[in-house]
């Protein structure tokens, strides 16, 4: 495998995909988002499908990934307009914890910068509803940092597509001359 040709910046990508599906995985069960956990592990699958594939000369593994990555640029743009309010989406809804538990953001309580404020009175603390605390002074807000993580997959995502179509076209073309030479 040549240092630069298609494969390896394919191998290289996947592999930036694996980190950055496996971190987001681990944010999603911390803030108990089970559709993301669903999604997140399938992804995981895929992209360790594609990099076999695409290390093992298999192009079914590498078109797999190819109509994969399509559902999940759609997931990723649906969870962008939830986290901003876009097109009557909410991201106070239960979509993303399928109405199984509360789920939130881990990031809501525990982002960049964020710092817990005490409530204001002893009556308002016996309470023990978790929505009433509130949380100041982030550096950026969560659900910035949650569009954030889908831009990243969306980029990751798209250039992957980009060189596993050339990837998966260059390994048909080889399949098809070594078996006209045998």
């Amino acid at each position: 495998m040549e240092c630069c040709s298609g494969r390896c910046t394919l191998v290289f990508l996947f592999t930036l995909q694996l980190v950055t599906a496996v971190e987001r995985q681990v944010f999603d069960f911390l803030g108990f988002q089970w559709a993301p956990i669903m999604i997140n592990f399938l992804q995981i699958i895929v992209v360790i499908l594609g990099l076999f594939g695409t290390i093992q000369y298999r192009p079914r593994y590498v078109v797999l990934y190819l109509v994969w990555t399509l559902l999940w640029v759609g997931w990723n743009v649906l969870v962008s307009c939830l986290y901003l309010d876009l097109g009557g989406l909410s991201k106070d809804s239960d979509i993303l914890s399928l109405g199984m538990s509360s789920q939130h953001s881990w990031w809501r309580d525990n982002g960049p910068g964020c710092e817990g404020r005490d409530l204001p009175s002893p009556a308002w603390q016996s309470q023990e509803n978790p929505e009433l605390v509130t949380v100041l002074s982030c550096w950026l807000e969560h659900q910035y940092i949650e569009v954030l993580h889908c831009i990243i997959q969306l980029v990751l995502s798209l250039l992957g597509f980009t060189y596993a179509c050339y990837v998966a076209n260059t390994l048909s073309h080889e399949d098809d001359s070594c078996e006209s030479i045998s």
